[in-house]
């Protein structure tokens, strides 16, 4: 059995209907770097009290920047598990920091006034999570207005998808995925929750099965441990899969953005990757 047949709903048509990623395009890789108090650190499948704390936010995100990463995923996820956007003026040092490197902002989007703010700060695309869950009118006037500006996060534990900085249950993630897709949602970022944090390897598999049931381009998030790991996704890229983000395995030393970028590059046959 198939994995999209063995984990989501049979979308053959809309699979057949994409046009496939040029071998030639490497994944994006987005390194993370998650704000929590002001500071960078990363949790354990999203679940507060098992933080680790890695320093200055600003001074990470120029170090994967002069590796050469061309975008950063940024969360607030004190504004993720509704405490309020206390780490804005942390992105918008982040944003003035790293450019023309562009930045991915995500966590506690749930209002229209969360959004224009951090658009309004410089990031170049705003991922929306638990609002495209409780608010999904909201989120498909957002989408069709900002176009590609607006990403939807997808956090699912197996089939359940995931709200509130991973605390509440939010509905089936195929269900919710067929809507937000009808609705005209351009990108999609997929996170398996279990994987997150854990530098166990990605959740292949379900990420197969959203790769299966759209057309629109997904971004991969969750359990990257090794550069090989890398080279598993890069083999997906030809499905739908635009980009990885990557964080903990980073911060953990396990290799570089630039080991990251030259292995992607290498995968889609530019270049070579280093040893």
């Amino acid at each position: 059995m198939s994995a999209a047949a063995a984990n989501g709903p049979d979308h053959g048509d809309a699979a057949g209907e994409r046009e496939l990623t040029a071998t030639a395009v490497p994944l994006t890789l987005l390194p993370a770097v998650d704000l929590l108090g002001g500071q960078a650190a990363r949790l354990v499948q999203g679940a507060l009290g098992t933080e680790t704390a890695y320093g200055d936010p600003v001074e990470a995100a120029c170090s994967f920047a002069a590796q050469g990463a061309e975008w950063l995923h940024v969360v607030d996820l004190d504004a993720a598990f509704g405490r309020g956007p206390r780490n804005r003026a942390q992105i918008g040092r982040i944003v003035a920091a790293v450019a023309p490197v562009r930045v991915e902002a995500s966590g506690g989007v749930r209002h229209p006034d969360d959004l224009d703010a951090l658009l309004g700060l410089g990031a170049a695309r705003v991922v929306i999570g638990t609002a495209a869950l409780e608010d999904p009118a909201w989120v498909g006037e957002a989408c069709e207005r900002h176009g590609d500006l607006v990403a939807v996060g997808l956090d699912a534990r197996g089939r359940e998808l995931r709200a509130r900085g991973w605390t509440t249950g939010g509905g089936d993630l195929f269900e919710v995925l067929d809507r937000l897709d009808r609705a005209g949602c351009r990108r999609f970022v997929y996170t398996e929750v279990a994987a997150d944090g854990m530098l166990s390897g990605p959740a292949l598999d379900g990420l197969r099965a959203v790769l299966a049931a759209t057309k629109r381009p997904v971004v991969a998030s969750g359990g990257v441990a090794t550069l090989d790991d890398l080279r598993d996704l890069a083999a997906l890229a030809s499905g739908g899969l635009e980009g990885v983000i990557v964080g903990k395995a980073l911060y953990a030393g396990r290799f570089t953005v630039a080991e990251a970028l030259a292995t992607v590059r290498a995968a889609a046959g530019i270049g070579e990757a280093r040893p």
